[in-house]
């Protein structure tokens, strides 16, 4: 078992920062790629970042510039640097994690989510 875990979240003015992080725990062999989510009331879940094993990256385009993804593939754990917030940056942020298990499955796991407000 697998367990994916945010932290981070919280409520900062436009144009203040946060950083969030995510930890992943359990039965894992590697981690390939890693990536932030966000969702809305009445909207579907959309990619905000995802980084690759070797650290490629790619971004929605409303947040290109202002947001960076990472991760230390020693801690299992990725990160969301959020710069210059704009209110509609407002969501839950849920990570992810495509996982290979020590039993060799792979599977992709999702974290709870962390709330992130963004004050105009």
């Amino acid at each position: 078992q697998v367990q994916l875990v945010e932290s981070g979240g919280g409520l900062v003015q436009a144009g203040g920062s946060l950083r969030l992080s995510c930890a992943a725990s359990g039965s894992i062999l590697m981690i390939n790629d890693m990536g932030w989510y966000r969702q809305t009331p009445g909207k579907q879940r959309e990619l905000v970042a995802r980084i690759t094993s070797g650290s490629s990256t790619n971004y929605a385009d409303s947040v290109k510039g202002r947001f960076t993804i990472s991760r230390d593939n020693a801690k299992n754990t990725v990160y969301l640097q959020m710069n210059s917030l704009k209110p509609e940056d407002t969501a839950v942020y849920y990570c992810n994690a495509d996982v290979l298990t020590v039993a060799r499955s792979r599977t992709t796991y999702w974290g709870p989510g962390t709330q992130v407000t963004a004050s105009s």
